[in-house]
């Protein structure tokens, strides 16, 4: 946990995402990672879960000042 310059709480992390889908008749192993990022409630909130926990996560996705990656804006989250 940190906090901003104005005193908010923000919390940066990283999703990780893993699956099976079907594609063109075949099983395939979707994996995923994207850095995210929650400010406020939503941050302290989420310090208090376990790492490794099943989360669903509502937000947005936005690039940062210097462009280099996508992050996840958590806005909320509930148990998967």
């Amino acid at each position: 946990m940190r906090y901003t310059p104005a005193g908010l709480p923000a919390l940066n992390l990283l999703l990780e995402h893993a699956s099976e889908v079907q594609e063109a008749g075949q099983t395939r192993q979707v994996k995923a990672s994207i850095k995210a990022v929650a400010f406020g409630s939503v941050a302290e909130r989420l310090v208090k879960q376990a790492i490794g926990s099943v989360w669903k996560f509502n937000g947005f996705l936005s690039t940062p000042r210097n462009g280099k990656h996508l992050v996840f804006h958590i806005q909320e989250f509930s148990q998967d």
